[in-house]
């Protein structure tokens, strides 16, 4: 990338195209590491850079969803060193500077066992190996602040997009949680449908669906349901002591 001269180090894509389960309803997963942190004026002229690019006639335009982030940052979770820019996938999204918790670990670890280069060294060479209790670990942390926050005010899930959303995450946090590995929405949710009980299966189903519909409205009883599957998430998360 020009803007970033001798800062770049590499260009990288996770999330649903590592998995070969990208449709037209999933957004584009990056990361891009540099040198050093960015900031002033390099960041304003990437900030720039992603506005323009927010103007583009293609339906892809305004789905992007990653960071840069320093080879420092990448190499392993630092709390002291976690605020970089960012951009998330939506109209009027634009880049900022975002602290990137724990339960970031989870694009490293995608990166390292199947991320695709678009450009730069091997990301193995960039990240050190992040192990099944590192994932737990940080899909705890993500399930408990963030389902907390659903429980507290509901309606967050008030969209078919969100609720669907939920859903589908809450699979893959419970997937993680058992099996110590990262899979994809659709993986998830097949091996949720199958594990968790045949009281899910019809709203892990209509999730599937109600992601392709992500501006009605969710149904009252979906809604009623994706609380259920929250509780029923926090309450399974109490088996695992993870120091």
């Amino acid at each position: 990338m020009s803007i970033l001269g001798s800062q770049f180090i590499g260009m990288y894509l996770d999330g649903s195209l590592t998995s070969g389960d990208f449709d037209q309803d999933s957004d584009i997963d990056f990361v891009v590491v540099t040198d050093d942190d960015i900031s002033g004026d390099l960041f304003l002229a990437l900030q720039a850079m992603h506005d323009r690019i927010a103007t583009i006639d293609s339906p892809y335009a305004v789905q992007l969803e990653g960071s840069y982030i320093s080879q420092h940052g990448l190499r392993r979770f630092d709390p002291e060193h976690a605020l970089h820019p960012n951009i998330e996938r939506g109209n009027g999204e634009r880049l900022k500077m975002v602290y990137h918790d724990d339960w970031w670990i989870i694009h490293p670890y995608i990166l390292r066992e199947r991320g695709i280069t678009i450009t730069g060294p091997a990301p193995q060479t960039l990240i050190d190996p992040v192990s099944p209790d590192d994932l737990r670990r940080a899909m705890l942390s993500l399930l408990r602040g963030w389902a907390t926050q659903i429980l507290n005010h509901p309606n967050k899930i008030d969209s078919r997009g969100y609720q669907s959303y939920t859903v589908l995450s809450l699979s893959r946090i419970l997937y993680t949680l058992q099996l110590g590995d990262v899979v994809s929405k659709p993986v998830a949710a097949q091996w949720a449908k199958e594990t968790l009980g045949a009281q899910w299966v019809s709203l892990i189903d209509r999730a599937w669906v109600g992601r392709h519909h992500p501006q009605e409205r969710a149904a009252t009883e979906d809604i009623n349901g994706t609380l259920d599957f929250v509780r029923f998430a926090l309450e399974s998360s109490q088996r695992f002591k993870i120091s």
